[in-house]
């Protein structure tokens, strides 16, 4: 998984009868979609903004990955360096942009009460279309294919990547071409987000496909973005040409090189001596910033991260499912040591799965304390006893385990070091079982086959901080749902205060529900956070166009306005 400010005050919006917002509530619902409910980048997340770009497109860029994308479909599960791919090749009808703001794409018009898109109560969507946008094959884009998309997404014999949100729609019309009309099962105020990271694919090819999930469209996707798919070799690259007839802003480049280059200090090194141009994903590491920072004809940008650095335990492992355990364990890490002497002190602390920019972050949760005394008492008094070797034991149990992350990812190396030391201290052993991205954040990350992961995660819907693919019972992998819980967290009343807050538009009782949500996650210890992460990135002089976007889970986003000067 990838190394996936100021504050927003929340408007007083009334007390709105449960799920059936007024209309000046949804009015603001409408204003939010239109100026965004994200978290701005920090001050000192520079930004490179297009100036003069050329009048076609020109020069390439070879953007180095550590880890190496492997799915081309869409909709399908796959992780935020599949996502850099996604952005270049297909469109969704908005994106949420570096600012904040919900930007048409597909559509002519992000919708809203005020413009007709949505009614009063959420429940009826209308949603204009561009006319002028082509898919690469020539082939026209319409309504057609925005109502095959959602319809797909929503098949059971689909592997979806996603289905919350999407399984609300129903009795989807095309009343024209460039017009789409839907209803919600129920109000659904994420449904904004959700859409802003969902592309839409083409109907007049995947139509034809007798298997949904496989398919030569898998290996040569086809859609309506600023570049078409090129080449792809395993292991090495994948090359992506200008998309000549796209329909927004660009593209400035003629090609686009996604370099596999999983080493993080030879993806550096190649950066250094200019073989690669820009350093994505999970960028430069913490040890190499200073230096990078005085190289000749390179700028580096610091940024923010929406991303929260944790220890991932699959609660129904073992010695995991003991919530006694889970807080020994996070008693027993060092933070302070993992931030400040691998990290150089560029991570923030957290406790919660939000942002500390975001307009939902709750303050005032239980601070962790690093008190290994406190974590010994904690096993003996619920008996997990001193064994062979210092390791403890319960019910014929040990208290050892697996870690997994990255491998060649020596920050994360390093961090498991720590953690080995720190969890022997209290009598748990802790194994590395690592392994390269491309196996690790595939089954056995998203059916649970690990013991616990060492792993950062962007837990927002775009700007919204509905985790229900994360922790809500039915987006369990593992267990046949559709989502990303591959903790295997259930909590009742977790679900409870997750339907309650995807139905609530008013955003004060919103942030209040999130807020309680963030204490219970933060009490029961389904993740155990180490930091907010920060992300330094490098491009050479002379690249322009390139935005950090905390609303993103890949600075890719955008690669449509780069250009050379």
């Amino acid at each position: 998984m990838a190394d996936e400010t100021g504050k927003f005050d929340i408007p007083a919006l009334g007390n709105a009868a449960f799920g059936v917002p007024n209309r000046r509530q949804f009015m603001l619902l409408g204003a939010s979609a239109a100026a965004g409910l994200s978290a701005p980048t920090l001050a000192f997340a520079q930004t490179e903004r297009p100036g003069n770009p050329p009048d076609k497109p020109r020069g390439q860029v070879i953007a180095a990955l550590s880890q190496e994308p492997t799915v081309f479909h869409p909709l399908m599960p796959g992780i935020e360096v599949d996502q850099g791919v996604w952005w270049q090749i297909f469109s969704p009808l908005w994106f949420i942009d570096s600012d904040g703001n919900f930007v048409p794409d597909l559509a002519r018009e992000v919708p809203t009460i005020a413009n007709g898109g949505l009614s009063a109560d959420g429940l009826i969507w209308k949603i204009k279309l561009r006319s002028n946008a082509k898919w690469h094959d020539g082939t026209a884009f319409t309504a057609e294919d925005v109502k095959f998309s959602l319809e797909l997404i929503n098949k059971t014999d689909f592997r979806a990547r996603n289905r919350v949100g999407h399984n609300l729609v129903k009795d989807i019309k095309v009343v024209a071409p460039d017009e789409v009309h839907w209803r919600m099962e129920a109000p659904y105020s994420p449904y904004m987000s959700i859409l802003s990271l969902t592309y839409m694919v083409p109907k007049h090819i995947l139509e034809k496909v007798p298997d949904p999930n496989s398919s030569p469209f898998h290996n040569a996707p086809v859609g309506t973005g600023p570049f078409r798919w090129g080449e792809r070799v395993p292991g090495d690259h994948i090359l992506l040409h200008a998309h000549t007839g796209y329909h927004g802003k660009g593209p400035y480049l003629e090609r686009v090189v996604f370099k596999y280059i999983p080493d993080l200090t030879v993806l550096y090194t190649q950066f250094r001596t200019g073989q690669v141009d820009y350093t994505g994903l999970q960028g430069i590491l913490p040890n190499f910033v200073q230096e990078a920072k005085t190289l000749r004809g390179r700028k580096i940008f610091v940024s923010s991260t929406a991303s929260v650095e944790h220890v991932a335990p699959n609660l129904e492992f073992g010695p995991f499912t003991d919530r006694t355990v889970r807080e020994a364990l996070y008693l027993a890490i060092n933070k302070k040591a993992i931030i400040d002497a691998l990290n150089y002190g560029l991570p923030t602390q957290t406790e919660s799965f939000v942002p500390q920019q975001a307009w939902s972050f709750q303050q005032g949760l239980a601070q962790h304390s690093y008190d290994p005394a406190k974590a010994n008492a904690l096993l003996d008094a619920a008996g997990w006893v001193r064994g062979a070797g210092g390791i403890r034991e319960k019910g014929g149990a040990k208290l050892e385990f697996t870690n997994s992350t990255t491998s060649g990812n020596a920050v994360r190396e390093q961090t498991q070091q720590l953690l080995i030391q720190d969890w022997r201290a209290i009598g748990a052993a802790m194994r590395v079982n690592n392994m390269p991205a491309a196996v690790i954040w595939g089954e056995f990350w998203q059916q649970s086959k690990f013991n616990s992961v060492l792993v950062s995660v962007n837990f927002m819907l775009g700007s919204d901080p509905d985790v229900t693919p994360r922790f809500g019972s039915g987006a369990i992998p593992a267990k046949g749902g559709r989502g990303f819980n591959t903790y295997q967290y259930q909590s009742a009343e977790a679900d409870r205060l997750l339907a309650e807050g995807a139905k609530q538009f008013d955003l004060a009782q919103r942030k209040a529900i999130y807020g309680d949500l963030q204490k219970l996650v933060r009490n029961d210890l389904a993740m155990l956070p180490l930091f907010q992460g920060t992300i330094t990135e490098g491009v050479k002089d002379g690249l322009r166009g390139f935005r950090h976007n905390i609303n993103a889970s890949s600075n890719c986003w955008n690669i449509r306005e780069w250009y050379w000067t």
